[in-house]
């Protein structure tokens, strides 16, 4: 039975759903979700209440994700979705080693922009190399929480391409596409700042076969979030450095395949893809 009560902790941005109740005084697991109505691209997240000791295990359609505590007997976790999942019934499966709770959210749908491009020849694929390190880089899920409050915008130029664009592609739709960031359109050799943070952990460079991605900066926030900066013309940070949200990481600049100058942002839950707009308004803490 569901029952509505006030949340956990109402220090958040937004309105947060009490999805399960109290069933007993001993050892009940409750469950916060928030957003309440998400659409294709968010990030929900996940707040769960146990005092049996044990982290919450998460099964999201038929994916495991990672809970991590907050403190208070609570866990957090981020869980993904995009453009290409199917609006309608989502299923959520929380087990504490207690108890479980199966809930029910529904997705939005949404319209994303759509773009027509004609391909003439077979244009810049990439290397195994680049394609290799992104993918062990998306991968990474380290258990500190290093990002604080919202994101701040990480460069200063117009926005020329927002999150989810589908394309079409010599006339054909692209059904396993869409835009995984944000463009800015900032001049070459403007500032490209660190939106939260965190850590470097991978640094591309053109010149080393990055030839699709340019010049590369991946940022680690923790928790399974993670940052990519993609056709940079300068490189200001190494791998293992610790950046703070605001931090100069490189400039903007037209390396690997791009039709001009302009910063790729992009912005990945447990390798996924998600829009940045709710972390840079709302926040997750």
């Amino acid at each position: 039975m569901v029952n509505s009560c006030p949340p956990l902790d109402q220090s958040g941005v937004g309105a947060i759903a009490l999805v399960s109740v109290l069933t007993s005084r001993a050892q009940a697991l409750q469950v916060q979700v928030y957003p309440t109505e998400p659409q294709l691209g968010d990030t929900i997240s996940l707040i769960m209440q146990s005092d049996t000791g044990v982290t919450p295990t998460v099964l999201f359609q038929q994916e495991s994700y990672p809970a991590f505590p907050i403190g208070g007997n609570r866990y957090r976790a981020l869980l993904p979705t995009t453009p290409l999942d199917p609006p309608g019934r989502l299923e959520i499966q929380v087990n504490d080693g207690s108890e479980t709770r199966n809930l029910a959210l529904g997705l939005r749908d949404r319209d994303f922009p759509t773009q027509r491009i004609t391909v003439r020849g077979g244009g810049s694929g990439g290397t195994d190399f680049e394609f290799d390190r992104v993918a062990a880089f998306k991968a990474l899920v380290t258990p500190e929480k290093i990002w604080n409050g919202a994101f701040v915008r990480p460069n200063a130029g117009e926005i020329t391409s927002v999150y989810g664009v589908r394309r079409y592609y010599n006339g054909v739709f692209a059904n396993d596409y869409y835009h995984k960031g944000v463009d800015y359109g900032g001049g070459t050799g403007s500032a490209v700042v660190a939106p939260a943070a965190g850590r470097v952990v991978l640094v591309g460079r053109e010149a080393d076969g990055f030839v699709l991605h340019g010049n590369t900066v991946g940022v680690d926030h923790g928790q399974g979030v993670s940052s990519i900066f993609l056709h940079l013309s300068r490189i200001n940070v190494a791998e293992g450095d610790f950046v703070e949200a605001g931090q100069t990481i490189g400039a903007v600049g037209a390396t690997g395949s791009a039709t001009g100058p302009h910063l790729h942002w992009g912005l990945y839950v447990h390798g996924k893809s998600v829009d940045p707009v709710p972390w840079r308004y709302d926040g997750f803490e």
